[in-house]
């Protein structure tokens, strides 16, 4: 026999909430006197017990447990990672000939060398010797602080001068000897034919100074330093000016006729020798060498190419600044060169770039110092002709206002 089921009617959700509210309303309140030693472990009743002091049922079980997953989860983020920065290692661009453009290179953190010649498979970090590497953007190594020397194949023949920008740490670029469009002398990068210096690496005195025997110098203290600034108690005039010339000297070869875009920009160099055939000092040639004191032009009857102090003797000509026959200084190309006191414009010079000699002066303790006049060649009706950019010479505070260095002009070379 079938019982008939009976309709049974649930009170409504705003019914409940009304009723809930009338309740509270008429509680009465009450307060639990809980005693002072026993307020972490006082117990009401209708809740759970306080487990204060109190052993946790499989404690050492669930630790394990969430220190394994902590450990899987920290070992997956690492993975991830890696994954990440070995995918955005390296960036290229199909040239549509059959070779490729090395657009970025992103330093994962250890790669103190590395050799561009062939297109990497960011999945196998194998390279793809069907890919070859022509042409190295502008920038494609920036700001890199690991790095120390790098090396281009012999495919590459087109490397911009911002490629590799602001390494501070790279002491050599070495080139394939089958490299028909580039070649190095000693890691630092020249056009193939010698006709154009290209790159001086940031830290290559510091590879000079390990194959000549000056990278064993101390402080006054006794410790270890890795480059000498200036005289100190151990080291004296002498010294210093010997290191200079062993070190921090560059005879640019006879063959160079022009000097590229950033070639010795942030470099170490404190005496430059530049062959009078130089016509052309690109953009930022020599752009922020802080330490440079000298600028030498010299003439020769035989071919240079040994870029030490050594070739000094085999030249038949030396004199200061700028060579003759030099006709384009590019825009900002001895920018903040501080430690140059003297510039001479030959009068061949047809183009001055803007602030070509920003920042060469400065004052300091109320003395001005630096580059403090400009000594021209031509008289002033002809240098006038010659094209300037804007703020081509330097300035200098003066009262409330800023003020140009002198130019002497029909100035004879010192």
């Amino acid at each position: 026999m079938s019982r008939k089921k009976e309709k049974v009617n649930k009170p409504n959700d705003d019914f409940l909430a009304q009723e809930a509210k009338e309740s509270q309303a008429t509680a009465e309140e009450y307060t639990i006197d809980i005693p002072d030693d026993e307020i972490w472990t006082y117990h009401i009743e209708g809740l759970q017990e306080p487990r204060i002091n109190v052993p946790v049922k499989n404690s050492g079980l669930k630790k394990a447990i969430v220190i394994i997953a902590l450990l899987i989860a920290i070992g997956l983020a690492i993975y991830m990672s890696f994954r990440a920065v070995h995918n955005d290692t390296y960036e290229y661009k199909d040239l549509g000939d059959g070779t490729y453009e090395l657009v970025k290179f992103s330093n994962p953190g250890d790669l103190k060398e590395i050799t561009i010649d062939y297109v990497v498979d960011l999945e196998t970090g194998e390279k793809d010797m069907s890919k070859p590497i022509s042409k190295i953007n502008e920038y494609a190594f920036n700001c890199d602080e690991i790095l120390n020397e790098i090396s281009f194949g012999k495919y590459v023949k087109e490397i911009d001068g911002k490629s590799i920008y602001s390494c501070w740490w790279v002491q050599n670029v070495w080139i394939d000897d089958e490299n028909p469009y580039y070649c190095d002398i000693d890691g630092v990068i020249y056009s193939k034919d010698l006709t154009e210096i290209v790159f001086y690496p940031n830290d290559h005195d510091k590879y000079i100074r390990a194959k000549t025997g000056y990278d064993n110098l101390l402080d006054d203290d006794g410790n270890p330093m890795e480059e000498l600034w200036g005289t100190t108690e151990r080291y004296d005039e002498n010294f210093l000016a010997e290191y200079n010339k062993v070190v921090r000297t560059y005879v640019v070869p006879s063959t160079v006729t022009k000097i590229g875009q950033l070639a010795f920009a942030y470099s170490n160099i404190t005496d430059l020798y530049i062959p009078e055939g130089v016509t052309t000092m690109e953009p930022m040639a020599v752009f922020k060498n802080t330490v440079l004191l000298n600028i030498y032009s010299y003439k020769t009857e035989s071919k240079i190419t040994d870029v030490t102090y050594k070739s000094i003797n085999s030249m038949s000509q030396v004199y200061n600044s700028l060579p003759e026959g030099l006709e384009y200084i590019g825009s900002d190309c001895f920018y903040y060169c501080r430690g140059l006191t003297y510039m001479y414009v030959p009068s061949s010079v047809t183009y001055i770039g803007h602030h070509a000699f920003w920042d060469t002066v400065y004052k300091e303790d109320g003395e001005l110092k630096g580059v403090k006049a400009i000594d021209v060649a031509a008289s002033e009706d002809d240098f006038s002709k010659v094209e300037k950019g804007d703020s081509w010479r330097p300035q200098y505070d003066y009262m409330l206002f800023k003020k140009s260095v002198d130019v002497n002009y029909q100035s004879q070379r010192q």
